[in-house]
């Protein structure tokens, strides 16, 4: 077939697609609990269906009446059971899949159930739909003309009781419909292979040399990508190595951090950044318009929603959640999840925050574990990632990494926040960006800006060695994939190594 009639054929399709996500804006409550009714009905006769009684439930109070709020911890015994061959625990058709999951800190590993439904109706419908979006908005790309630079995580997949598990990007490759691996880049084989280094090298070798329209990866990782390919070809920018390179689909991580490095790195004016938020447990959002910071919630990918309006160190009772139909703008929410893998009302960890009501639009804040909070300042990654920008603005730096967490009061003294922060190019004067910082984040937070003017003094600021993060995550064997440092802790621990790997 002609590529140019492929392109027109592909396209055609992608398009088509766009009517059905009018449908979901339009009726968005009518298409959640319909999808809720679908997801009772067919897991009425598993473990969960019938021990919940889920026949019995008609509407929305009974669900959130019947079925307790979850987390890993409180399934991971029946998790156990399904990966060990016993079928019909929370999802009637048989999962083979585990996406492994080690979260951000956390040594022991989770293993999240992925359906065949969810393969294919929200992991799968999500990169034809996150086409289906581009294609809308940029009618005139030639992206189907060449090739995607996809990277993803850097463990095999590995069979364990007639189970199989492995990165979620690693499963989602292995079962890749042939259409897509024909348009993708490298090759299966490198895709999946375990070790991290020999991997980045065998992926640059064998990308160099293909027309490459898009990538896609975690930006952390990617980047890290780039600068080998960079090294690799003399080139000064990748639009020199890959000149019809024309988008960039990320996640993972916040592209705030990132966003000057990147646009250095495809300098073309109409170059296009697209984020999507999607996790071992599902795919949620993808951006639907050119230049926007906000992300449409995808309502018919086999996902209920439920939010819980979020504040550390909240005990949360059942009834706290509520449905789509109920959020309000500017809310911090944690995200619960009921899904087509047979996840119950589970707190996925994320936060977000709505945007826009009319279509649902919005951004991820943060995660529920992942704040300073030790003095009541109720600091969130969305506010230090905010202050950040400004700051490196303002000094023409690039922070490429950071972790922050709290310095305990002692005696008489005051407490405070202290900060690691490894530069792509550093400011002139390290003690006025740091100044800067604790005057944004007052400005983003009042709690701290109130703590700031009482218990807490100004924050103290260390600059990382190059490459300092990278090593870490070398050390505990979480290169690629959606591994990555906390932004922020109540704990010391990772700090204290960071320091002591940094000469403090």
């Amino acid at each position: 077939m002609p590529t140019s009639l492929f392109n027109s054929i592909a396209s055609w399709i992608l398009k088509k697609r766009i009517h059905q996500m009018e449908l979901f804006m339009k009726y968005p409550h009518e298409v959640q609990n319909e999808l809720l009714r679908e997801l009772l009905k067919k897991a009425q006769e598993t473990e969960t269906g019938i021990h919940y009684n889920f026949k019995e439930i008609t509407n929305y109070n009974d669900f959130r009446k019947n079925i307790p709020l979850s987390t890993y911890e409180s399934i991971a015994s029946q998790i156990e059971r399904c990966r060990n061959g016993v079928q019909n625990i929370f999802w009637p058709t048989p999962i083979k899949w585990f996406a492994k999951s080690s979260g951000t800190t956390n040594a022991k590993s989770k293993f999240i159930p992925v359906s065949d439904e969810a393969l294919e109706d929200c992991h799968y419908k999500a990169g034809k739909d996150m086409l289906s979006l581009y294609f809308n908005n940029n009618p005139d790309s030639k992206l189907l003309s060449g090739k995607c630079l996809r990277l993803g995580g850097s463990h095999e997949l590995y069979n364990e009781n007639n189970s199989y598990f492995g990165d979620l990007s690693a499963i989602i490759i292995q079962n890749m419909p042939f259409w897509a691996e024909l348009s993708s880049t490298p090759s299966h084989k490198t895709s999946l292979m375990s070790e991290w280094e020999i991997k980045m090298e065998a992926i640059v070798t064998e990308t160099i040399n293909e027309k490459v329209t898009s990538l896609a990866g975690v930006p952390s990782w990617m980047l890290i990508l780039l600068q080998r390919v960079l090294k690799k070809t003399n080139g000064l920018t990748i639009s020199d190595v890959w000149p019809e390179a024309e988008v960039y689909f990320h996640g993972g991580v916040s592209f705030k951090p990132y966003k000057e490095l990147y646009q250095n790195l495809f300098p073309k004016t109409d170059f296009k950044f697209y984020e999507i938020y999607n996790a071992s447990e599902g795919f949620f959002a993808i951006q639907d318009r050119n230049d926007s910071e906000d992300l449409l919630l995808m309502l018919d990918y086999g996902i209920f929603y439920e939010f819980i309006a979020f504040q550390t160190n909240m005990i949360i009772e059942e009834t706290d959640a509520i449905p789509l139909s109920e959020v309000k703008l500017n809310t911090n929410y944690e995200l619960v999840i009921t899904t087509n893998t047979g996840l119950w009302r589970y707190r996925i960890g994320d936060t977000i925050r709505f945007t826009s009501l009319n279509p649902y639009r919005i951004q991820v804040t943060g995660r529920t574990k992942h704040h300073i909070n030790a003095f009541g300042e109720e600091l969130i990654i969305d506010n230090a990632e905010r202050a950040i920008s400004t700051v490196s603005k303002l000094t023409s730096s690039v922070v490429s990494n950071y972790t922050a967490a709290p310095i305990f009061m002692k005696n008489n003294s005051k407490g405070a926040h202290e900060w690691i922060i490894e530069f792509e190019i550093e400011p002139e004067d390290i003690h006025f960006f740091s100044k800067l910082l604790d005057e944004n984040l007052q400005k983003q937070n009042s709690d701290y800006q109130a703590k700031r003017n009482s218990s807490l003094e100004k924050l103290h600021l260390h600059k990382a060695k190059s490459g300092l993060f990278y090593k870490w995550l070398s050390i505990k064997k979480k290169l690629g994939g959606q591994h990555k440092i906390p932004r922020l802790s109540n704990s010391r621990e990772i700090l204290d190594e960071l320091l002591k790997m940094n000469g403090y």
